[in-house]
């Protein structure tokens, strides 16, 4: 028996990004990046470990707004076409470095790496939502959901029906692509605000994340920290992030992603190489990252070797060693003063592995594989097992908290980004204006039921937290700022001519068009 549990928690999410109105869109490379560097990676080395019998287990949110353009079928074909002419570029890679032997190799590695991921994501019929559906059947991995788009719950609990808007249609929408009711849930930004967890729980949700603060500062004071989770008093578990072992992870400064060995992210041919030679290559004819990067991180100068795969996994290899090594000691220490079996959890963004740490996925696939043979002190698990197996907790109220800086909320309310939370504000006033106005008829025309589901389409993709964080990021932000008021401006729109009963068919198909996320969506949650 072990003696105790070390959880990851990945979670994967990207803002609903679909531009059908253009040929290219810059920043749909957002998702294409993803699959490649992070979720088709991930999906290889959990096959694997099913595959050679390993006892292993994780736990991996996936948003519904990133189900939804998985499951696009414009967005899935676009992929696909974005695969073939990285490809290509590799072919004429290893040409331009046929007199350089070491970077012509990296070159022919990537036209490997490329044709091998196009491979899988087509092997799947481009559904790589259902890889990871099969997966959660086999039993190893548990899948659970996020809410919605992403909205950042405490500023929505203004008005409590437009976060059941959130809920009810994410999770609503998650079921019919996965096929099951989620478990658990992953809080957005882990901000979890007083009575959050009641709603949770009147959709079935079992338990969710909370950032550190959330554990430590609850009331009454937890016996054993982040080291057990807490039963709020709606009976909905919340597992507190374990910081120490999580910042070895994802510091580039203090963690194993800045090792000299790995791959460095910032040196990409797309920024570096001749234009007119990359121009065919390149989306919307201007620089961005093709993923082809042949530079190691060598060290804080700006010289830069020659990246070696080879070495680079070699250092994952002790990298998950040491944090093995670590976590077991810790795992020892805390069986000797609880009377409960102890779990680390260990929460992520999923994207830090393979995108932001390229050999990410690799170092886990070493973590899992060495938990499983190399000690006996700890076990890999998922959450909704651990409770399985330790049904009996303190129960407590969590502090309100999120994983911004310090603990606070910041980062989705502050100087650069306040006038989001107006205008988000007041389209979630009219939405439920409209919904329980036309809640009240008889019957509602099919043409206005379209548009009242549009109108709650554009209320949900505006209240992404991705967006006020991306501003406060000062990154792709007029992007950001941009579609804020283009969704509310397009709901006011939509209200205005459902008002005035003047809802012209072709203009609103145009809307379909471009944000058709949650095909069901239900606008009369809002109503209720």
């Amino acid at each position: 028996m072990a003696k105790g549990y070390l959880s990851f928690v990945l979670h994967a999410h990207l803002p609903f990004v679909r531009h059908p109105e253009f040929e290219q869109f810059l920043e749909e490379l957002w998702l294409f990046e993803a699959i490649t560097e992070t979720y088709i990676p991930l999906l290889e080395r959990f096959d694997a470990l099913d595959r050679d019998g390993v006892p292993w287990g994780l736990t991996i949110s996936i948003s519904p707004s990133l189900l939804a353009m998985l499951e696009d079928d414009l967005l899935r074909a676009r992929y696909a076409r974005r695969m073939r002419v990285l490809i290509e570029l590799c072919e004429r890679e290893q040409e331009r470095l046929k007199d350089d032997p070491h970077f012509r190799y990296l070159a022919g590695w990537y036209h490997e790496y490329f044709s091998r991921t196009l491979k899988y994501f087509e092997d799947c019929d481009g559904r790589i939502s259902q890889r990871f559906r099969k997966l959660h059947e086999n039993g190893n991995l548990e899948v659970i959901s996020c809410i919605g788009t992403h909205g950042f719950m405490p500023h929505l609990s203004a008005n409590p029906a437009t976060m059941e808007g959130q809920l009810e249609n994410g999770f609503a929408y998650f079921e019919d692509v996965m096929g099951f009711k989620p478990n658990g849930c992953w809080v957005p930004e882990c901000a979890y605000y007083p009575g959050l967890d009641d709603r949770l729980r009147n959709h079935g949700i079992r338990f969710f994340c909370t950032e550190t603060e959330g554990i430590e500062y609850a009331k009454p004071q937890p016996v054993y920290g982040v080291h057990a989770p807490l039963y709020t008093p709606s009976g909905v578990a919340a597992f507190g992030r374990d910081h120490g072992c999580t910042k070895q992870v994802w510091s580039a400064e203090a963690g194993f992603p800045g090792d000299g060995n790995y791959r460095e992210f910032y040196r990409d041919i797309g920024h570096e190489l001749d234009f007119e030679y990359l121009r065919k290559f390149l989306p919307g004819d201007v620089r961005s990252d093709t993923g082809i990067k042949y530079h190691r991180i060598t060290g804080p100068g700006s010289h830069k070797a020659g990246y070696d795969p080879e070495s680079a996994r070699k250092k994952a290899d002790q990298h998950a060693a040491q944090f093995l090594f670590q976590r077991v000691s810790h795992i020892d220490y805390l069986d000797s003063v609880m009377n409960t079996s102890p779990v680390i959890v260990a929460p992520f963004d999923a994207e830090l592995f393979g995108h932001w740490w390229f050999e990410g996925p690799t170092w886990l696939d070493y973590v899992l594989r060495k938990a499983a043979y190399d000690q006996n002190s700890l076990e890999t698990i998922s959450l909704g097992k651990y409770l399985d197996r330790n049904p009996v907790h303190q129960t407590a109220y969590p502090a309100t908290s999120s994983w911004g800086h310090k603990g606070h909320f910041e980062y989705w309310l502050n100087g650069a980004n306040d006038w989001m939370f107006d205008q988000i504000t007041s389209i979630g006033d009219r939405m439920v204006g409209l919904a329980k106005k036309f809640a009240q008829k008889k019957s509602v025309k099919k043409l206005d039921d379209r548009a009242l589901k549009q109108c709650a389409r554009e209320l949900v993709l505006a209240q992404s937290s991705d967006w006020p964080f991306i501003v406060s990021n000062g990154t792709s932000a007029q992007y950001a700022e941009r579609r804020v008021r283009d969704h509310c401006s397009r709901l006011h729109y939509l209200a205005d001519a459902l008002e005035n009963d003047t809802v012209d068919k072709k203009e609103l198909e145009a809307l379909e068009l471009m944000d058709n996320i949650f095909p069901n969506i239900n606008w009369r949650v809002y109503a209720s």
